[in-house]
């Protein structure tokens, strides 16, 4: 579903990411680790649009996505759960999902369903997203990438900030999701709730991939744990 292909991207002069390459096949979940400050923020505006690639390729579903507008990649069927929620704080948690929604299929996601794998959303639906709390707020950036009903997303830390209670909530989520055969590009630094369901992780360091595995190799990698994710 996603193929990148040695990008480089620049902020300015700031040389950011440094020949980045990663795959992410149709119904899995790949996570992406490291620390603060290594690029995998970079790595999500690269794909989406926001901070294009100055070289490389980045393809969707097998179409070069890499200079291409972001609201086309898009309308491809990319979906994105930015970093910090970044809900319309004015607007009601119904509204918020009303402007991302798309025409789906039978089995597609609309309110109904979004309401079914978050409860809490329907309680709130009148309520204007600034008074929700951290956590309704990641409900809600997660149900208005899906209610655009996606072929692919994204999840940029979908934990971060979270109480316990609440993250265990938003792995259920992304366990529904994984059951559900969408593709997901996850970049966390969690690795206890990345190792819960993904199928393939890459740890990154200033700008680079500098390690691949599966989970549970990773998980028994001291030595990786210990130098890229200080754990």
């Amino acid at each position: 579903m996603l193929k990148i292909v040695d990008i480089h991207t620049y902020y300015g002069d700031s040389y950011i990411l440094q020949g980045v390459s990663l795959e992410v096949k149709k119904g899995t979940v790949v996570a992406l680790l490291g620390r603060n400050g290594v690029g995998k923020t970079t790595l999500i505006r690269s794909i989406v649009g926001f901070t294009p690639a100055r070289r490389g390729a980045i393809l969707l579903n097998g179409k070069d996505i890499t200079h291409m507008d972001s609201y086309k990649i898009i309308q491809l069927g990319m979906g994105l759960v930015p970093q910090g929620r970044r809900v319309f704080p004015s607007l009601t948690v119904r509204e918020n999902l009303a402007i991302a929604e798309r025409c789906s299929t039978e089995r597609g996601w609309n309110f109904d369903k979004i309401y079914a794998l978050f409860p809490r959303l329907e309680e709130r639906r009148d309520q204007r997203a600034k008074t929700l709390s951290g956590g309704e707020q990641q409900m809600l950036a997660i149900s208005r990438a899906l209610i655009s009903n996606p072929l692919f997303l994204l999840m940029d830390e979908p934990t971060e900030g979270l109480a316990p209670v609440l993250v265990r909530e938003v792995g259920d989520a992304i366990l529904r999701l994984k059951e559900e055969g969408l593709s997901i590009f996850l970049v966390e630094q969690n690795l206890s709730f990345a190792r819960r369901f993904a199928d393939y992780v890459h740890l990154m360091s200033k700008g680079t991939i500098v390690y691949s595995s599966t989970p549970e190799q990773l998980w028994e990698d001291q030595e990786a744990k210990h130098r890229y994710l200080g754990v």
